[in-house]
């Protein structure tokens, strides 16, 4: 499970951060994953809650936003959200597609206490 090692980066780069700013610890911890990350929500949660434990994140909020996939149609130009999983244009129905958004897990934010 890669959901382990994810974590692990997390909390390293939140400690780095945090001794960075002066922080005694840190509130909160928000992510984004995209849909085709490969990264299991739930799984990466019960990392997170296991880990976190004696680390400067023990106390702090973990939120996941969830990021669906974004293309860009190279025939007619569409750009949006893909609702289902066909990767297909929604509007001309082309295959000719360009993910934009949806494929990445990032750290978005962290919340430092001093």
């Amino acid at each position: 499970m890669h959901e382990f090692s994810i974590v692990d980066s997390l909390l390293h780069l939140a400690e780095e951060h945090a001794a960075k700013h002066n922080a005694k610890k840190v509130t909160k911890l928000e992510v984004k994953i995209g849909v085709l990350s490969g990264v299991e929500p739930e799984l990466l949660k019960t990392a997170f809650e296991t880990f976190k434990e004696g680390t400067i994140c023990e106390e702090a909020e973990f939120i996941m936003k969830i990021q669906p996939v974004v293309i860009k149609c190279q025939e007619c130009g569409f750009e949006g959200e893909l609702s289902k999983d066909e990767y297909l244009c929604p509007k001309c129905k082309s295959p000719d597609l360009k993910i934009i958004d949806g494929e990445d897990m990032y750290l978005m934010s962290l919340e430092l206490e001093e």
